[in-house]
């Protein structure tokens, strides 16, 4: 539950140098996607896991830095019988080997998020907080954990929406999940996953999902994940209402999975699990992350912790008696090796993106050479912040234009679009003025001017 609302902006860009990396040696398969679902080499892959951050969401700490911390809580997670935690807040200027071996070596995946409260979009005023220290910021963190075979994703976005007047940030969600993309390809580094991660808001979350999914391949996303509530104990696949998303989703081309799930009005028995790794699921759905392994001020806690010391609370058994009790399906789970992109949402009174389909905002000022160079070392958590770096204008282009992608026609790096003069600079107030734009993206949220939205 932890919302930095985050973007990025594309750029120019030309065939890289691959980054120089220590490689991480251990026997641990990187996560690819095929179709529909994540697969680890030829094995279908089910994220079984928890929402992983000591402190709370009001404490921007680094889980994954502190390696006494991070050993004493893999214990449980192994007797958990996981294979994923989520990790919400990075800190790119500290150490983080220790860790990400310790978890490789017990079989364990990392999904990022690679926003922090300082570098992060403010959705209230999202053109002044994208801009090229942002990218610097979460570039740098892309490149950092792309050394670890065990880095499983990248959540590009959390919860930047988190109702119907806040869809219109969408444009800037969609825009940096590209922009990441558009990087690893330019540096040279692992194809790993990158997506969004949808809060659990029904109204627009298809609108959402689709809109992350249509259009050009080099803007769409790898994957997308959603936060879901509405099952919770005693409930059932129909009565929670499950088998209608899973009805929905079912021609969806790429994975989705729950960012976020275990909902804690009742006592928590976590009956979703069966039905979550049953094959009335697993032809959509890849799995799931449980909110959350610590004890925090929201009450969703499996254990305590005090120092050193880890204490299990009920929701812990009950959630290991579920993984315990329930497999994942023999083979391939259903899933769909091909499928076609969706089609991109029209404007709504739930979907307030009036921004044609194919544009997006393109490349801050200055942000093409961080596809060129690399983007150095991150500012950490003590950094100034990217909040107000940037201007009220933001100049849009073709949705796809500068994207580097994978492959050219003689087989040998990446390749590159340029999108200038594609773009026209607009003032925020002169956007439902250009011609080329069907309608205005409004940059106004009624709700949190700050980053850190909970």
């Amino acid at each position: 539950m932890k919302t930095f609302a985050i973007t990025a902006v594309l750029a120019a860009s030309v065939a890289a140098t691959p980054a120089t990396t220590t490689v991480q040696k251990r026997a641990i398969t990187p996560v690819t996607v095929k179709g529909n679902a994540f697969f680890a080499g030829n094995e279908r892959f089910y994220i079984r896991g928890v929402d992983y951050q000591p402190g709370g969401s009001s404490d921007a700490k680094d889980p994954i830095a502190d390696a006494a911390g991070c050993k004493r809580d893999i214990a449980k997670f192994k007797e958990l019988g996981i294979n994923t935690v989520r990790v919400y807040t990075i800190d790119n200027a500290a150490k983080h080997d220790e860790c990400m071996n310790a978890l490789a070596d017990a079989g364990i995946y990392l999904a990022l998020d690679i926003n922090t409260p300082k570098y992060s979009l403010n959705r209230a005023d999202p053109q002044v907080s994208y801009n090229k220290v942002y990218l610097q910021s979460i570039f740098a963190t892309v490149e950092l954990f792309a050394k670890y075979d065990n880095t499983l994703l990248y959540f590009s976005a959390n919860e930047v929406i988190n109702d119907d007047a806040t869809t219109n940030t969408a444009p800037y969600v969609k825009a940096v999940t590209r922009d990441i993309k558009s990087y690893i390809n330019a540096r040279g580094l692992r194809k790993i996953p990158v997506g969004y991660s949808a809060a659990d808001v029904e109204s627009n979350r298809y609108e959402m999902a689709a809109y992350m999914n249509c259009g050009d391949d080099a803007v769409r996303s790898d994957f997308f994940g959603f936060n879901d509530y509405s099952w919770c104990d005693p409930s059932s696949y129909t009565i929670s209402g499950w088998d209608q998303k899973v009805a929905k989703f079912k021609d969806y081309s790429i994975p989705i999975f729950l960012s976020e799930y275990g909902c804690n009005k009742n006592a928590r028995k976590f009956e979703a699990v069966k039905s979550l790794y049953g094959t009335d699921m697993t032809g959509v759905y890849s799995g799931g992350l449980v909110y959350e392994y610590s004890q925090e001020e929201s009450n969703y806690g499996l254990v305590e912790l005090k120092g050193n010391t880890v204490t299990e609370r009920s929701d812990f058994g009950a959630l290991k008696s579920a993984f315990a009790g329930t497999k994942n399906p023999s083979g391939d789970g259903g899933y769909k090796s091909n499928g076609q992109a969706s089609k991109c949402p029209s404007e709504s009174k739930t979907w307030n993106v009036t921004l044609a389909a194919d544009k997006l905002p393109s490349v801050p000022e200055g942000a093409d050479e961080l596809f060129k160079k690399g983007a150095g070392a991150g500012p950490g958590l003590k950094g100034d912040g990217s909040q107000s770096a940037g201007s009220k204008s933001t100049n849009l282009a073709n949705a796809a234009d500068g994207a580097v992608t994978s492959g050219s026609t003689t087989g040998g790096g990446a390749k590159s679009s340029s999108s200038k003069g594609a773009a026209a600079s607009l003032r925020a107030g002169e956007f439902s003025m250009a011609p080329y734009v069907c309608g205005a993206i409004v940059l106004v949220s009624s709700l949190f001017g700050g980053a850190l939205i909970l």
